[in-house]
């Protein structure tokens, strides 16, 4: 699969939700689901510099080398994909993390038809639940 540069929010968010749902219930590494939110936290510090900086340049290439890492993510902790069902404990980690790149790339492209001023709240909202999970 690849994402394509003229990609808007809309279609990422369908091809995220895609993604995650398909990721095989066997690919679940044995992982404490009560860990889950500090690494969801260490997952989107270590992105959202790099996404940060590809918004004030415009590099959308960034969001394609993100969705990757968070298959990555998502395929080591069975997240979406039913594999680890404990994880639904930690909706606002879940959230978090799957709506960080669409919120990217509403930054870069703020008219797609997902960009509301309701999902970059919902982010941040969950983002700082999340942390708070984490402590």
């Amino acid at each position: 699969m690849t994402l394509s540069t003229s990609c808007g929010a809309g279609a990422v968010r369908g091809m995220v939700a895609a993604v995650l749902v398909a990721v095989a219930p066997w690919a679940a590494a044995q992982q404490d689901p009560s860990q889950f939110p500090a690494a969801a936290v260490r997952f989107l510090d270590g992105e959202l510099p790099a996404m940060d900086a590809a918004v004030r340049s415009g590099d959308r290439t960034y969001f394609h080398d993100a969705m990757a890492r968070m298959v990555d993510f998502a395929d080591a902790w069975g997240f979406k994909s039913r594999a680890n069902p404990e994880l639904a404990r930690f909706p606002m980690c879940t959230g978090a993390v799957q709506d960080f790149l669409v919120v990217g790339l509403c930054r870069v492209t703020p008219n797609g038809e997902d960009c509301t001023p309701m999902l970059a709240s919902g982010f941040e909202r969950n983002l700082r639940a999340c942390r708070d999970a984490a402590r």
